[in-house]
């Protein structure tokens, strides 16, 4: 699992949700925070599988996600975006907003936040 970039948690739980923290595509593999390299839809790949690691650590997993929000620098990458979320989803379809932004940490492309429902162990 890649460090934060920031003085946050990764995950909290509150109740029943699981709540990331904004995920970026970073490299897992990696000795310091680096992002993964190919754009947007690779950024956003790897920023939903980091996700994907967080829940599943707490008992989740991606068929929990109600909720996302993503992220972008450049809204002409919301098709490309839209391609790879149904890829990683496929039938489930959590709510989603995507939010046009200036700028991300590290100059990342994308960032993802997912809110899950996990009934505690």
């Amino acid at each position: 699992m890649a460090t934060p970039v920031g003085p946050y948690s990764p995950i909290v739980r509150a109740g029943e949700w699981l709540i990331t923290s904004g995920q970026l595509g970073l490299d897992p593999s990696a000795t310091s925070p680096t992002l993964v390299t190919g754009g947007t839809a690779a950024q956003l790949a790897q920023a939903l599988e980091n996700g994907r690691g967080l829940l599943e650590a707490h008992g989740a997993s991606i068929q929990d996600v109600v909720r996302g929000a993503i992220f972008l620098t450049n809204m002409d990458d919301f098709a490309a975006v839209n391609e790879v979320w149904i890829g990683f989803f496929g039938d489930h379809r959590p709510a989603r907003s995507a939010i046009g932004v200036a700028s991300l940490p590290m100059g990342a492309d994308i960032e993802v936040e997912l809110w899950a429902i996990a009934p505690s162990a």
